[in-house]
């Protein structure tokens, strides 16, 4: 085969070769083009690289024309870069990953997550807002024993050394608070898998008993003290519940309607996304421990810094969720 023939039968070939590697040096911040501009899939390109190296060799046992063979050996070079570098640092995966993977997974699974944030909201507010005009309704959530606890717990006149507990210390207080709220969190995702109803009620029932103590504490007038400590953790707890709920729906669904998918396969990709949703989530859930922890109980602290900091912590979350990862291509995150 002379070189022009040659050179016609893979210059496609090495075109799209090209425009994927140019593709791989683009900041991440650009969005990637669309396959139907000439770019093939990620999975095709060790043995479109291979494909390229035997071109070379060819060209070289043939004799070609110097250009032709500086350019294989530029595409074979970059090629190997890519194939052969080295993985990321794990610290740089797992910082990337809470920086833009997860927040943008989050956004991708935007239905489960409206449907979870309704389960779970409406039915806190609403607890909320009718034990301000029917307090008595608290003894058909609560037992007189639980009632009891929430209002020593918050009790303006109590002589405590730490809002929202009667004893133990930060670290100790850190610990339970870690085994309650990734405990909280595993039961709303797992519930999933009852086809999305054990989802649906854990968020409901979680909703229903946080409302249930906020109403009621701030309905008998120690709303401050309760308030003051919830403010600051509330936005990573509360967010997380939601998230990994939204995670339960989401495998429910899989198992209720997989689509043109068999179910096993859909249950499966479904697994993937919710295992990295729950991850994120529970990291939320260390992290509103360890402000329950050691600033939620501080009492000297003025009112206007408790706020200020929990407006701040639900502003920079709900920030982060909006804005992390755009631009960014995380294929394996998107249905």
């Amino acid at each position: 085969m002379n070189q022009e023939l040659f050179q016609v039968s893979h210059q496609q070939e090495w075109a799209a070769f090209e425009r994927w590697l140019d593709v791989r040096a683009r900041p991440k911040s650009r969005p990637r083009p669309q396959r139907d501009e000439g770019v093939f899939d990620d999975a095709q390109f060790p043995a479109a690289y291979r494909r390229l190296c035997q071109q070379l060799a060819l060209a070289e046992k043939r004799c070609y024309s110097v250009p032709l063979i500086r350019r294989l050996q530029d595409l074979a070079q970059r090629g190997h870069l890519v194939l052969y570098r080295p993985p990321a640092p794990r610290l740089h995966r797992v910082l990337d990953f809470f920086a833009a993977e997860f927040p943008s997974l989050v956004r991708t699974q935007w239905r489960a997550m409206t449907v979870s944030a309704l389960l779970f909201f409406v039915p806190l507010i609403a607890a909320i807002v009718v034990l301000q005009y029917r307090p008595e309704f608290v003894h058909s959530l609560f037992g007189p024993e639980q009632i009891g606890k929430f209002e020593s717990m918050y009790d303006p006149a109590s002589k405590s050394q730490a809002l929202g507990r009667e004893s133990g210390t930060d670290l100790k207080m850190f610990g339970f608070y870690i085994m309650n709220n990734v405990s909280i969190g595993f039961r709303t995702f797992a519930s999933g898998l009852l086809a999305g109803v054990g989802a649906v009620f854990v968020l409901v029932f979680n909703g229903v008993f946080i409302g249930g103590v906020a109403g009621h504490l701030t309905a008998i007038g120690y709303g401050g003290p309760f308030w003051r400590f919830v403010v600051g953790h509330s936005a990573p707890e509360l967010l997380a519940i939601v998230i990994a709920g939204g995670a339960g729906l989401h495998i429910g669904m899989a198992l209720i309607a997989p689509g043109r998918r068999s179910r096993s396969r859909a249950l499966v990709e479904a697994g993937t996304v919710g295992a990295k949703l729950v991850l994120g989530a529970f990291a939320m859930l260390v992290c509103a421990a360890f402000i329950e922890a050691y600033w939620s109980s501080i009492i000297w602290v003025p009112n206007p810094v408790k706020f200020g900091v929990g407006f701040a912590l639900w502003s920079g979350i709900l920030a982060w969720f909006c804005l992390g990862g755009r631009g960014r291509d995380f294929t394996e995150a998107k249905e």
